[in-house]
């Protein structure tokens, strides 16, 4: 059985995980008959919105704790991830993944990622593990695999502008679609950057996972 490790950023589009993509990811993990451990960073999100007005509340949560609620409560802080014991690595979208898993959303074309989450992805790099990247999560590529990698998150001009200022090789890409790095083993598809529905969101994620899962050795 394939073994594929899940990073989640939080709970809740707008500071975490994008609730949608992340179970999607979950269920076509389980339903192609691999296993799956979620993690996620110990650590205090970025901030906290309130999902329903829009607007930041207080007090802040902590993004482990949060994406517990997605994972059923079966999961790990990111430090205890062994990339020995998987297959491969899916990071599901949402803005959690441009604000707790890296900085992409305020800091742009000079991004960082989070030091264990960027411990972590090269680990899977390094050792020719394949990867799957949703949503804005793809934005986090050329910062673990470098100038020229290829990556989408569908068609957005200035985010795109911001990903081709860290390096990189932005390719546009549908909703229902997805962009393989051969080289690097990695596989992207926009979701709810592009996607207007849970069904146009589910297309390019299933056929995600059933790639990133064909790259595993």
């Amino acid at each position: 059985m394939k073994r594929v490790a899940v990073i989640l950023s939080g709970c809740g589009v707008y500071d975490g995980a994008e609730i949608n993509e992340a179970v999607l990811t979950l269920l076509h993990i389980a339903k192609a008959g691999a296993s799956y451990q979620c993690f996620a960073p110990d650590m205090e999100q970025m901030h906290t919105i309130n999902h329903l007005t829009g607007e930041e509340m207080t007090p802040n949560r902590n993004v482990l704790v949060e994406a517990a609620r997605i994972a059923r409560g079966d999961i790990k802080a990111v430090t205890e991830l062994n990339v020995a014991d998987f297959d491969a690595l899916i990071l599901p979208g949402g803005f959690g993944a441009a604000k707790n898993l890296s900085n992409f959303a305020v800091k742009g074309a000079a991004a960082e990622m989070q030091s264990e989450v960027l411990n972590v992805c090269k680990a899977f790099a390094a050792e020719g593990k394949p990867a799957g990247y949703i949503c804005i999560a793809p934005a986090m590529i050329p910062l673990v695999y470098g100038p020229g990698s290829k990556t989408t998150i569908g068609n957005d001009a200035d985010t795109i502008k911001e990903i081709e200022g860290l390096g990189g090789a932005h390719v546009q890409c549908p909703v229902q679609d997805f962009v393989v790095d051969e080289d690097n083993k990695v596989v992207s598809t926009p979701a709810y950057m592009l996607a207007g529905s849970i069904l146009e969101a589910d297309e390019g994620i299933s056929k995600l996972v059933a790639k990133v899962l064909s790259l595993c050795e």
